[in-house]
């Protein structure tokens, strides 16, 4: 009986350690997170762990209405260079368009 005992406390510390991980993984930045994620089988991720209250607690946001927008930079359409958001600041209204808008 004592092993079994032990085996079953042996599990749930692995699991808990598991979704400790998971949740570290998933508050990384995209390439982290995808670069930890490809390494990892899918069903086993959404179906053993609690994947999806995870990913809404490492990606909630931070922002509230009226917050400065946090700065970044990307490339531009035809990737010929980059454009940061900071560099319009004070100077004309930008805005940010995610998903297709056709």
């Amino acid at each position: 009986m004592k092993w079994l005992l032990r085996s079953a406390l042996a599990l749930l510390c692995i699991y808990v350690a598991a979704t400790g991980f998971l949740a570290y993984a998933m508050s990384r930045p995209p390439e982290r997170f995808g670069q930890i994620m490809k390494r990892l089988p899918e069903p086993l991720v959404f179906g053993a762990f609690p994947a999806v209250p995870i990913w809404m607690w490492a990606r909630e946001g931070r922002l509230v209405a009226g917050d400065m927008a946090p700065d970044f930079t990307l490339s531009t359409h035809d990737h010929s260079g980059t454009v940061t958001l900071s560099s319009f600041r004070g100077h004309k209204p930008v805005v940010l368009v995610f998903g297709s808008y056709t």
